[in-house]
């Protein structure tokens, strides 16, 4: 697989001082971060960043954790959170072998078989491990603890079990994006969050199933962590449904557009959807660069903030995008604010336009909630304000009307440009093709077809479409149009900022869902959800999701309540998110029956061809993680 470019800036700030003095392409040429296309995670040797400086010891982070007293007696190792790992690791209560021998036992018992694309007949949530690996990283965790005898100078994250997106890079192991179409997509390097995490001594337990191509929001090769025969969301399936199952600590997710938010909802987890460029993508196998980012998913908000800390910050070398982000990044709360009412003064508006799937553009999203997320949802902003903070029902921004929303969903439309053999370049093209054609997106996929069987080749052939084709229409957009892609895209943030002052709204309070979500197969998948789940990427801005119920049915699943505001607001809406745990900690504590134990009948043998059910060509547009295949149902 060729290395290429790191991913492309979207001018999306004002000029940064260290980009002074370099033209935009040739700047964007320097680095070397990932193999593109969702074409590998196969990366140079740079990727490897030494640890960010937050990342020096002692760490300042550690002093919010709870106190030994304040941990309650769990049932089971895997139910405590990351924080309170943290301090029995330290106690010498628990060790990094123990936590992650747990796991791991879970995994043999409820996983089902690897490297399935398709119902496994378990939780699939990892579609591979690397047991010997996990188990001496762990070995090694102990050591550097007891070297370090037990105390907070070693990194907070040592010893700690994760799973990672199949999407983003493990150096030394495959990462296939959901499909096996990328069979021997081996990484060179580690992502840099991934080389983040093995800083800190975590264990990397191994890769989570994603949706095919990472194209799916729905979901079906995972099960639902509380009920199997459920979709799991997509198209991080996996990583929404290991932490909620105990099959990991904690998971890193990717998302372009829902696929973080999406399976935390459906299973209850609490994720962060970071602001773009807060955390570098280099190492992740990209699907539209300006807008992937890559988060934390885990059981509690707090948990998730602390991985959030460690992975955030720039990658000067092979990540222009994350150069926007500010320095020192935002500090990430991980405990909540004394006082019964710590969300005082906070002012959260519910957008009366954020217009949901199960009804008429114009019905206010409450309208729309069956009765079970309608009673959670007045319980919970009951809950808000008893909390002290000020919720108002608000306008926010109708994107259907042009003169709000010129770039994204209005604006998908109209028409920049037509290339030399006359496609269409909407607004969102015009800055997400040219970013594409400059990591060489389709010609590294076409480079990698070349050295794989005829099946994985025909596969690559029908997601991508005629590689070259692809390539010179994307080549084709002039800078100007580009510009004016760009320029619509802030004129769209400008206004939704507008929105939220004129009302002094500090960040914004959805559902994902309104309704349950669906099975896996033989009936809808998601029933009612927020029809423009992908204007938080289009905007930039971040979204933290968080349990606040469940329903009311014979086969239960959980309700998550979603706060997000503006561009690196993170701290805002994590504290806030964080504050709500601790009060009603009952949601987020709750863990699923298990299942039975899985008795594998399949082949434990490498598929050539999708198991079932889920490509990345059959994801109808309005289910696509992808935002130019999305933005054909705005049209």
């Amino acid at each position: 697989m060729t290395d290429l470019p790191a991913p492309a800036s979207t001018d999306l700030d004002a000029e940064l001082p260290a980009q002074r003095g370099f033209s935009r392409r040739s700047f964007l040429g320097r680095g070397a971060a990932l193999a593109a296309g969702g074409a590998a995670a196969s990366v140079v040797g740079g990727v490897a960043v030494a640890p960010a400086a937050h990342a020096a010891a002692p760490y300042p982070i550690t002093k919010d954790l709870p106190k030994r007293q304040h941990i309650p007696t769990r049932a089971r190792i895997v139910d405590y959170e990351i924080v309170e790992m943290i301090v029995l690791l330290r106690s010498r209560e628990l060790t990094a072998v123990q936590i992650t021998q747990a796991y791991l036992d879970r995994i043999d018992t409820f996983n089902g078989p690897f490297e399935v694309y398709g119902d496994n007949g378990g939780y699939n949530a990892f579609a591979r491990i690397d047991r010997e690996e996990a188990l001496a990283q762990a070995a090694a965790a102990d050591a550097w603890l007891k070297r370090e005898n037990y105390s907070l100078n070693v990194p907070p994250l040592c010893g700690i079990p994760f799973g990672i997106k199949d999407s983003v890079a493990i150096k030394g192991r495959e990462s296939k994006n959901g499909t096996h179409a990328y069979d021997g997509n081996v990484a060179s390097q580690d992502a840099t969050i991934v080389a983040r995490l093995r800083a800190q001594g975590a264990v990397l337990i191994g890769h989570t199933v994603a949706s095919a191509f990472s194209g799916s929001i729905s979901g079906t090769f995972s099960g639902n962590a509380w009920n199997k025969k459920y979709i799991p969301g997509g198209s991080s399936q996996g990583s929404g449904v290991a932490p909620i199952a105990r099959l990991a600590a904690a998971t890193i997710g990717e998302e372009t557009g829902g696929s973080i938010m999406m399976p935390a909802a459906i299973n209850g987890a609490s994720g962060i959807k970071p602001s773009l460029g807060l955390n570098p993508v280099s190492g992740v196998m990209p699907l539209s660069p300006g807008y992937d980012v890559v988060g934390p998913i885990a059981r509690s908000v707090r948990d998730a903030a602390l991985i959030q800390s460690v992975i955030q910050g720039p990658d000067q070398v092979n990540d222009p995008i994350s150069l926007s982000a500010p320095i020192p990044a935002p500090q990430m709360p991980i405990e909540a604010r004394n006082g019964k009412k710590p969300l005082t003064g906070v002012r959260i508006g519910v957008p009366q336009t954020d217009w949901m799937s199960g009804s008429a553009i114009g019905t206010p999203p409450a309208n729309s909630y069956d009765a079970d997320y309608l009673a959670a949802f007045n319980r919970f902003k009951a809950e808000l304000v008893k909390l002290g903070a000020e919720v108002i029902d608000f306008p926010g921004l109708d994107v259907t009307k042009i003169e709000n929303d010129p770039y994204f969903s209005a604006g998908a439309s109209t028409v920049l440009f037509r290339t030399s053999d006359g496609a269409a370049i909407s607004p969102a093209s015009a800055v997400l093709s040219p970013n594409r054609f400059e990591i060489g997106y389709w010609e590294a996929v076409k480079q990698f077809a070349a050295t794989v069987p005829t099946p994985q080749a025909n596969t690559l052939r029908s997601n991508f479409g005629d590689y070259d084709v692809a390539t010179r229409r994307a080549g084709e957009v002039p800078e100007s149009v580009r510009m004016e892609g760009e320029r619509r895209r802030k004129q769209l943030q400008a206004n939704f900022q507008k929105a939220l002052d004129d009302y002094g709204v500090d960040f914004m309070l959805v559902l994902p869902l309104g309704a349950k979500a669906g099975p896996r197969t033989g009936g809808t998948q998601l029933r009612n959800y927020r029809r423009y789940y992908q204007l938080p990427n289009a905007l930039t801005w971040p979204m933290v999701s968080f349990p606040i119920g469940m329903d009311s049915t014979s086969e239960p699943l959980p309700i998550n309540a979603a706060f997000w505001g503006p561009r690196f607001t993170e701290a805002q809406i994590v504290q806030a998110a964080i504050d709500y745990q601790a009060n009603y900690p009952e949601w987020n504590h709750m863990a699923p029956p298990d299942p039975a134990p899985v008795v594998s009948t399949m082949s434990l043998r490498r598929l050539s061809v999708q198991a079932s059910g889920e490509t990345g060509a059959d994801v109808p547009p309005e289910l696509s993680a992808d935002p130019l295949i999305a933005e054909e149902a705005f049209k």
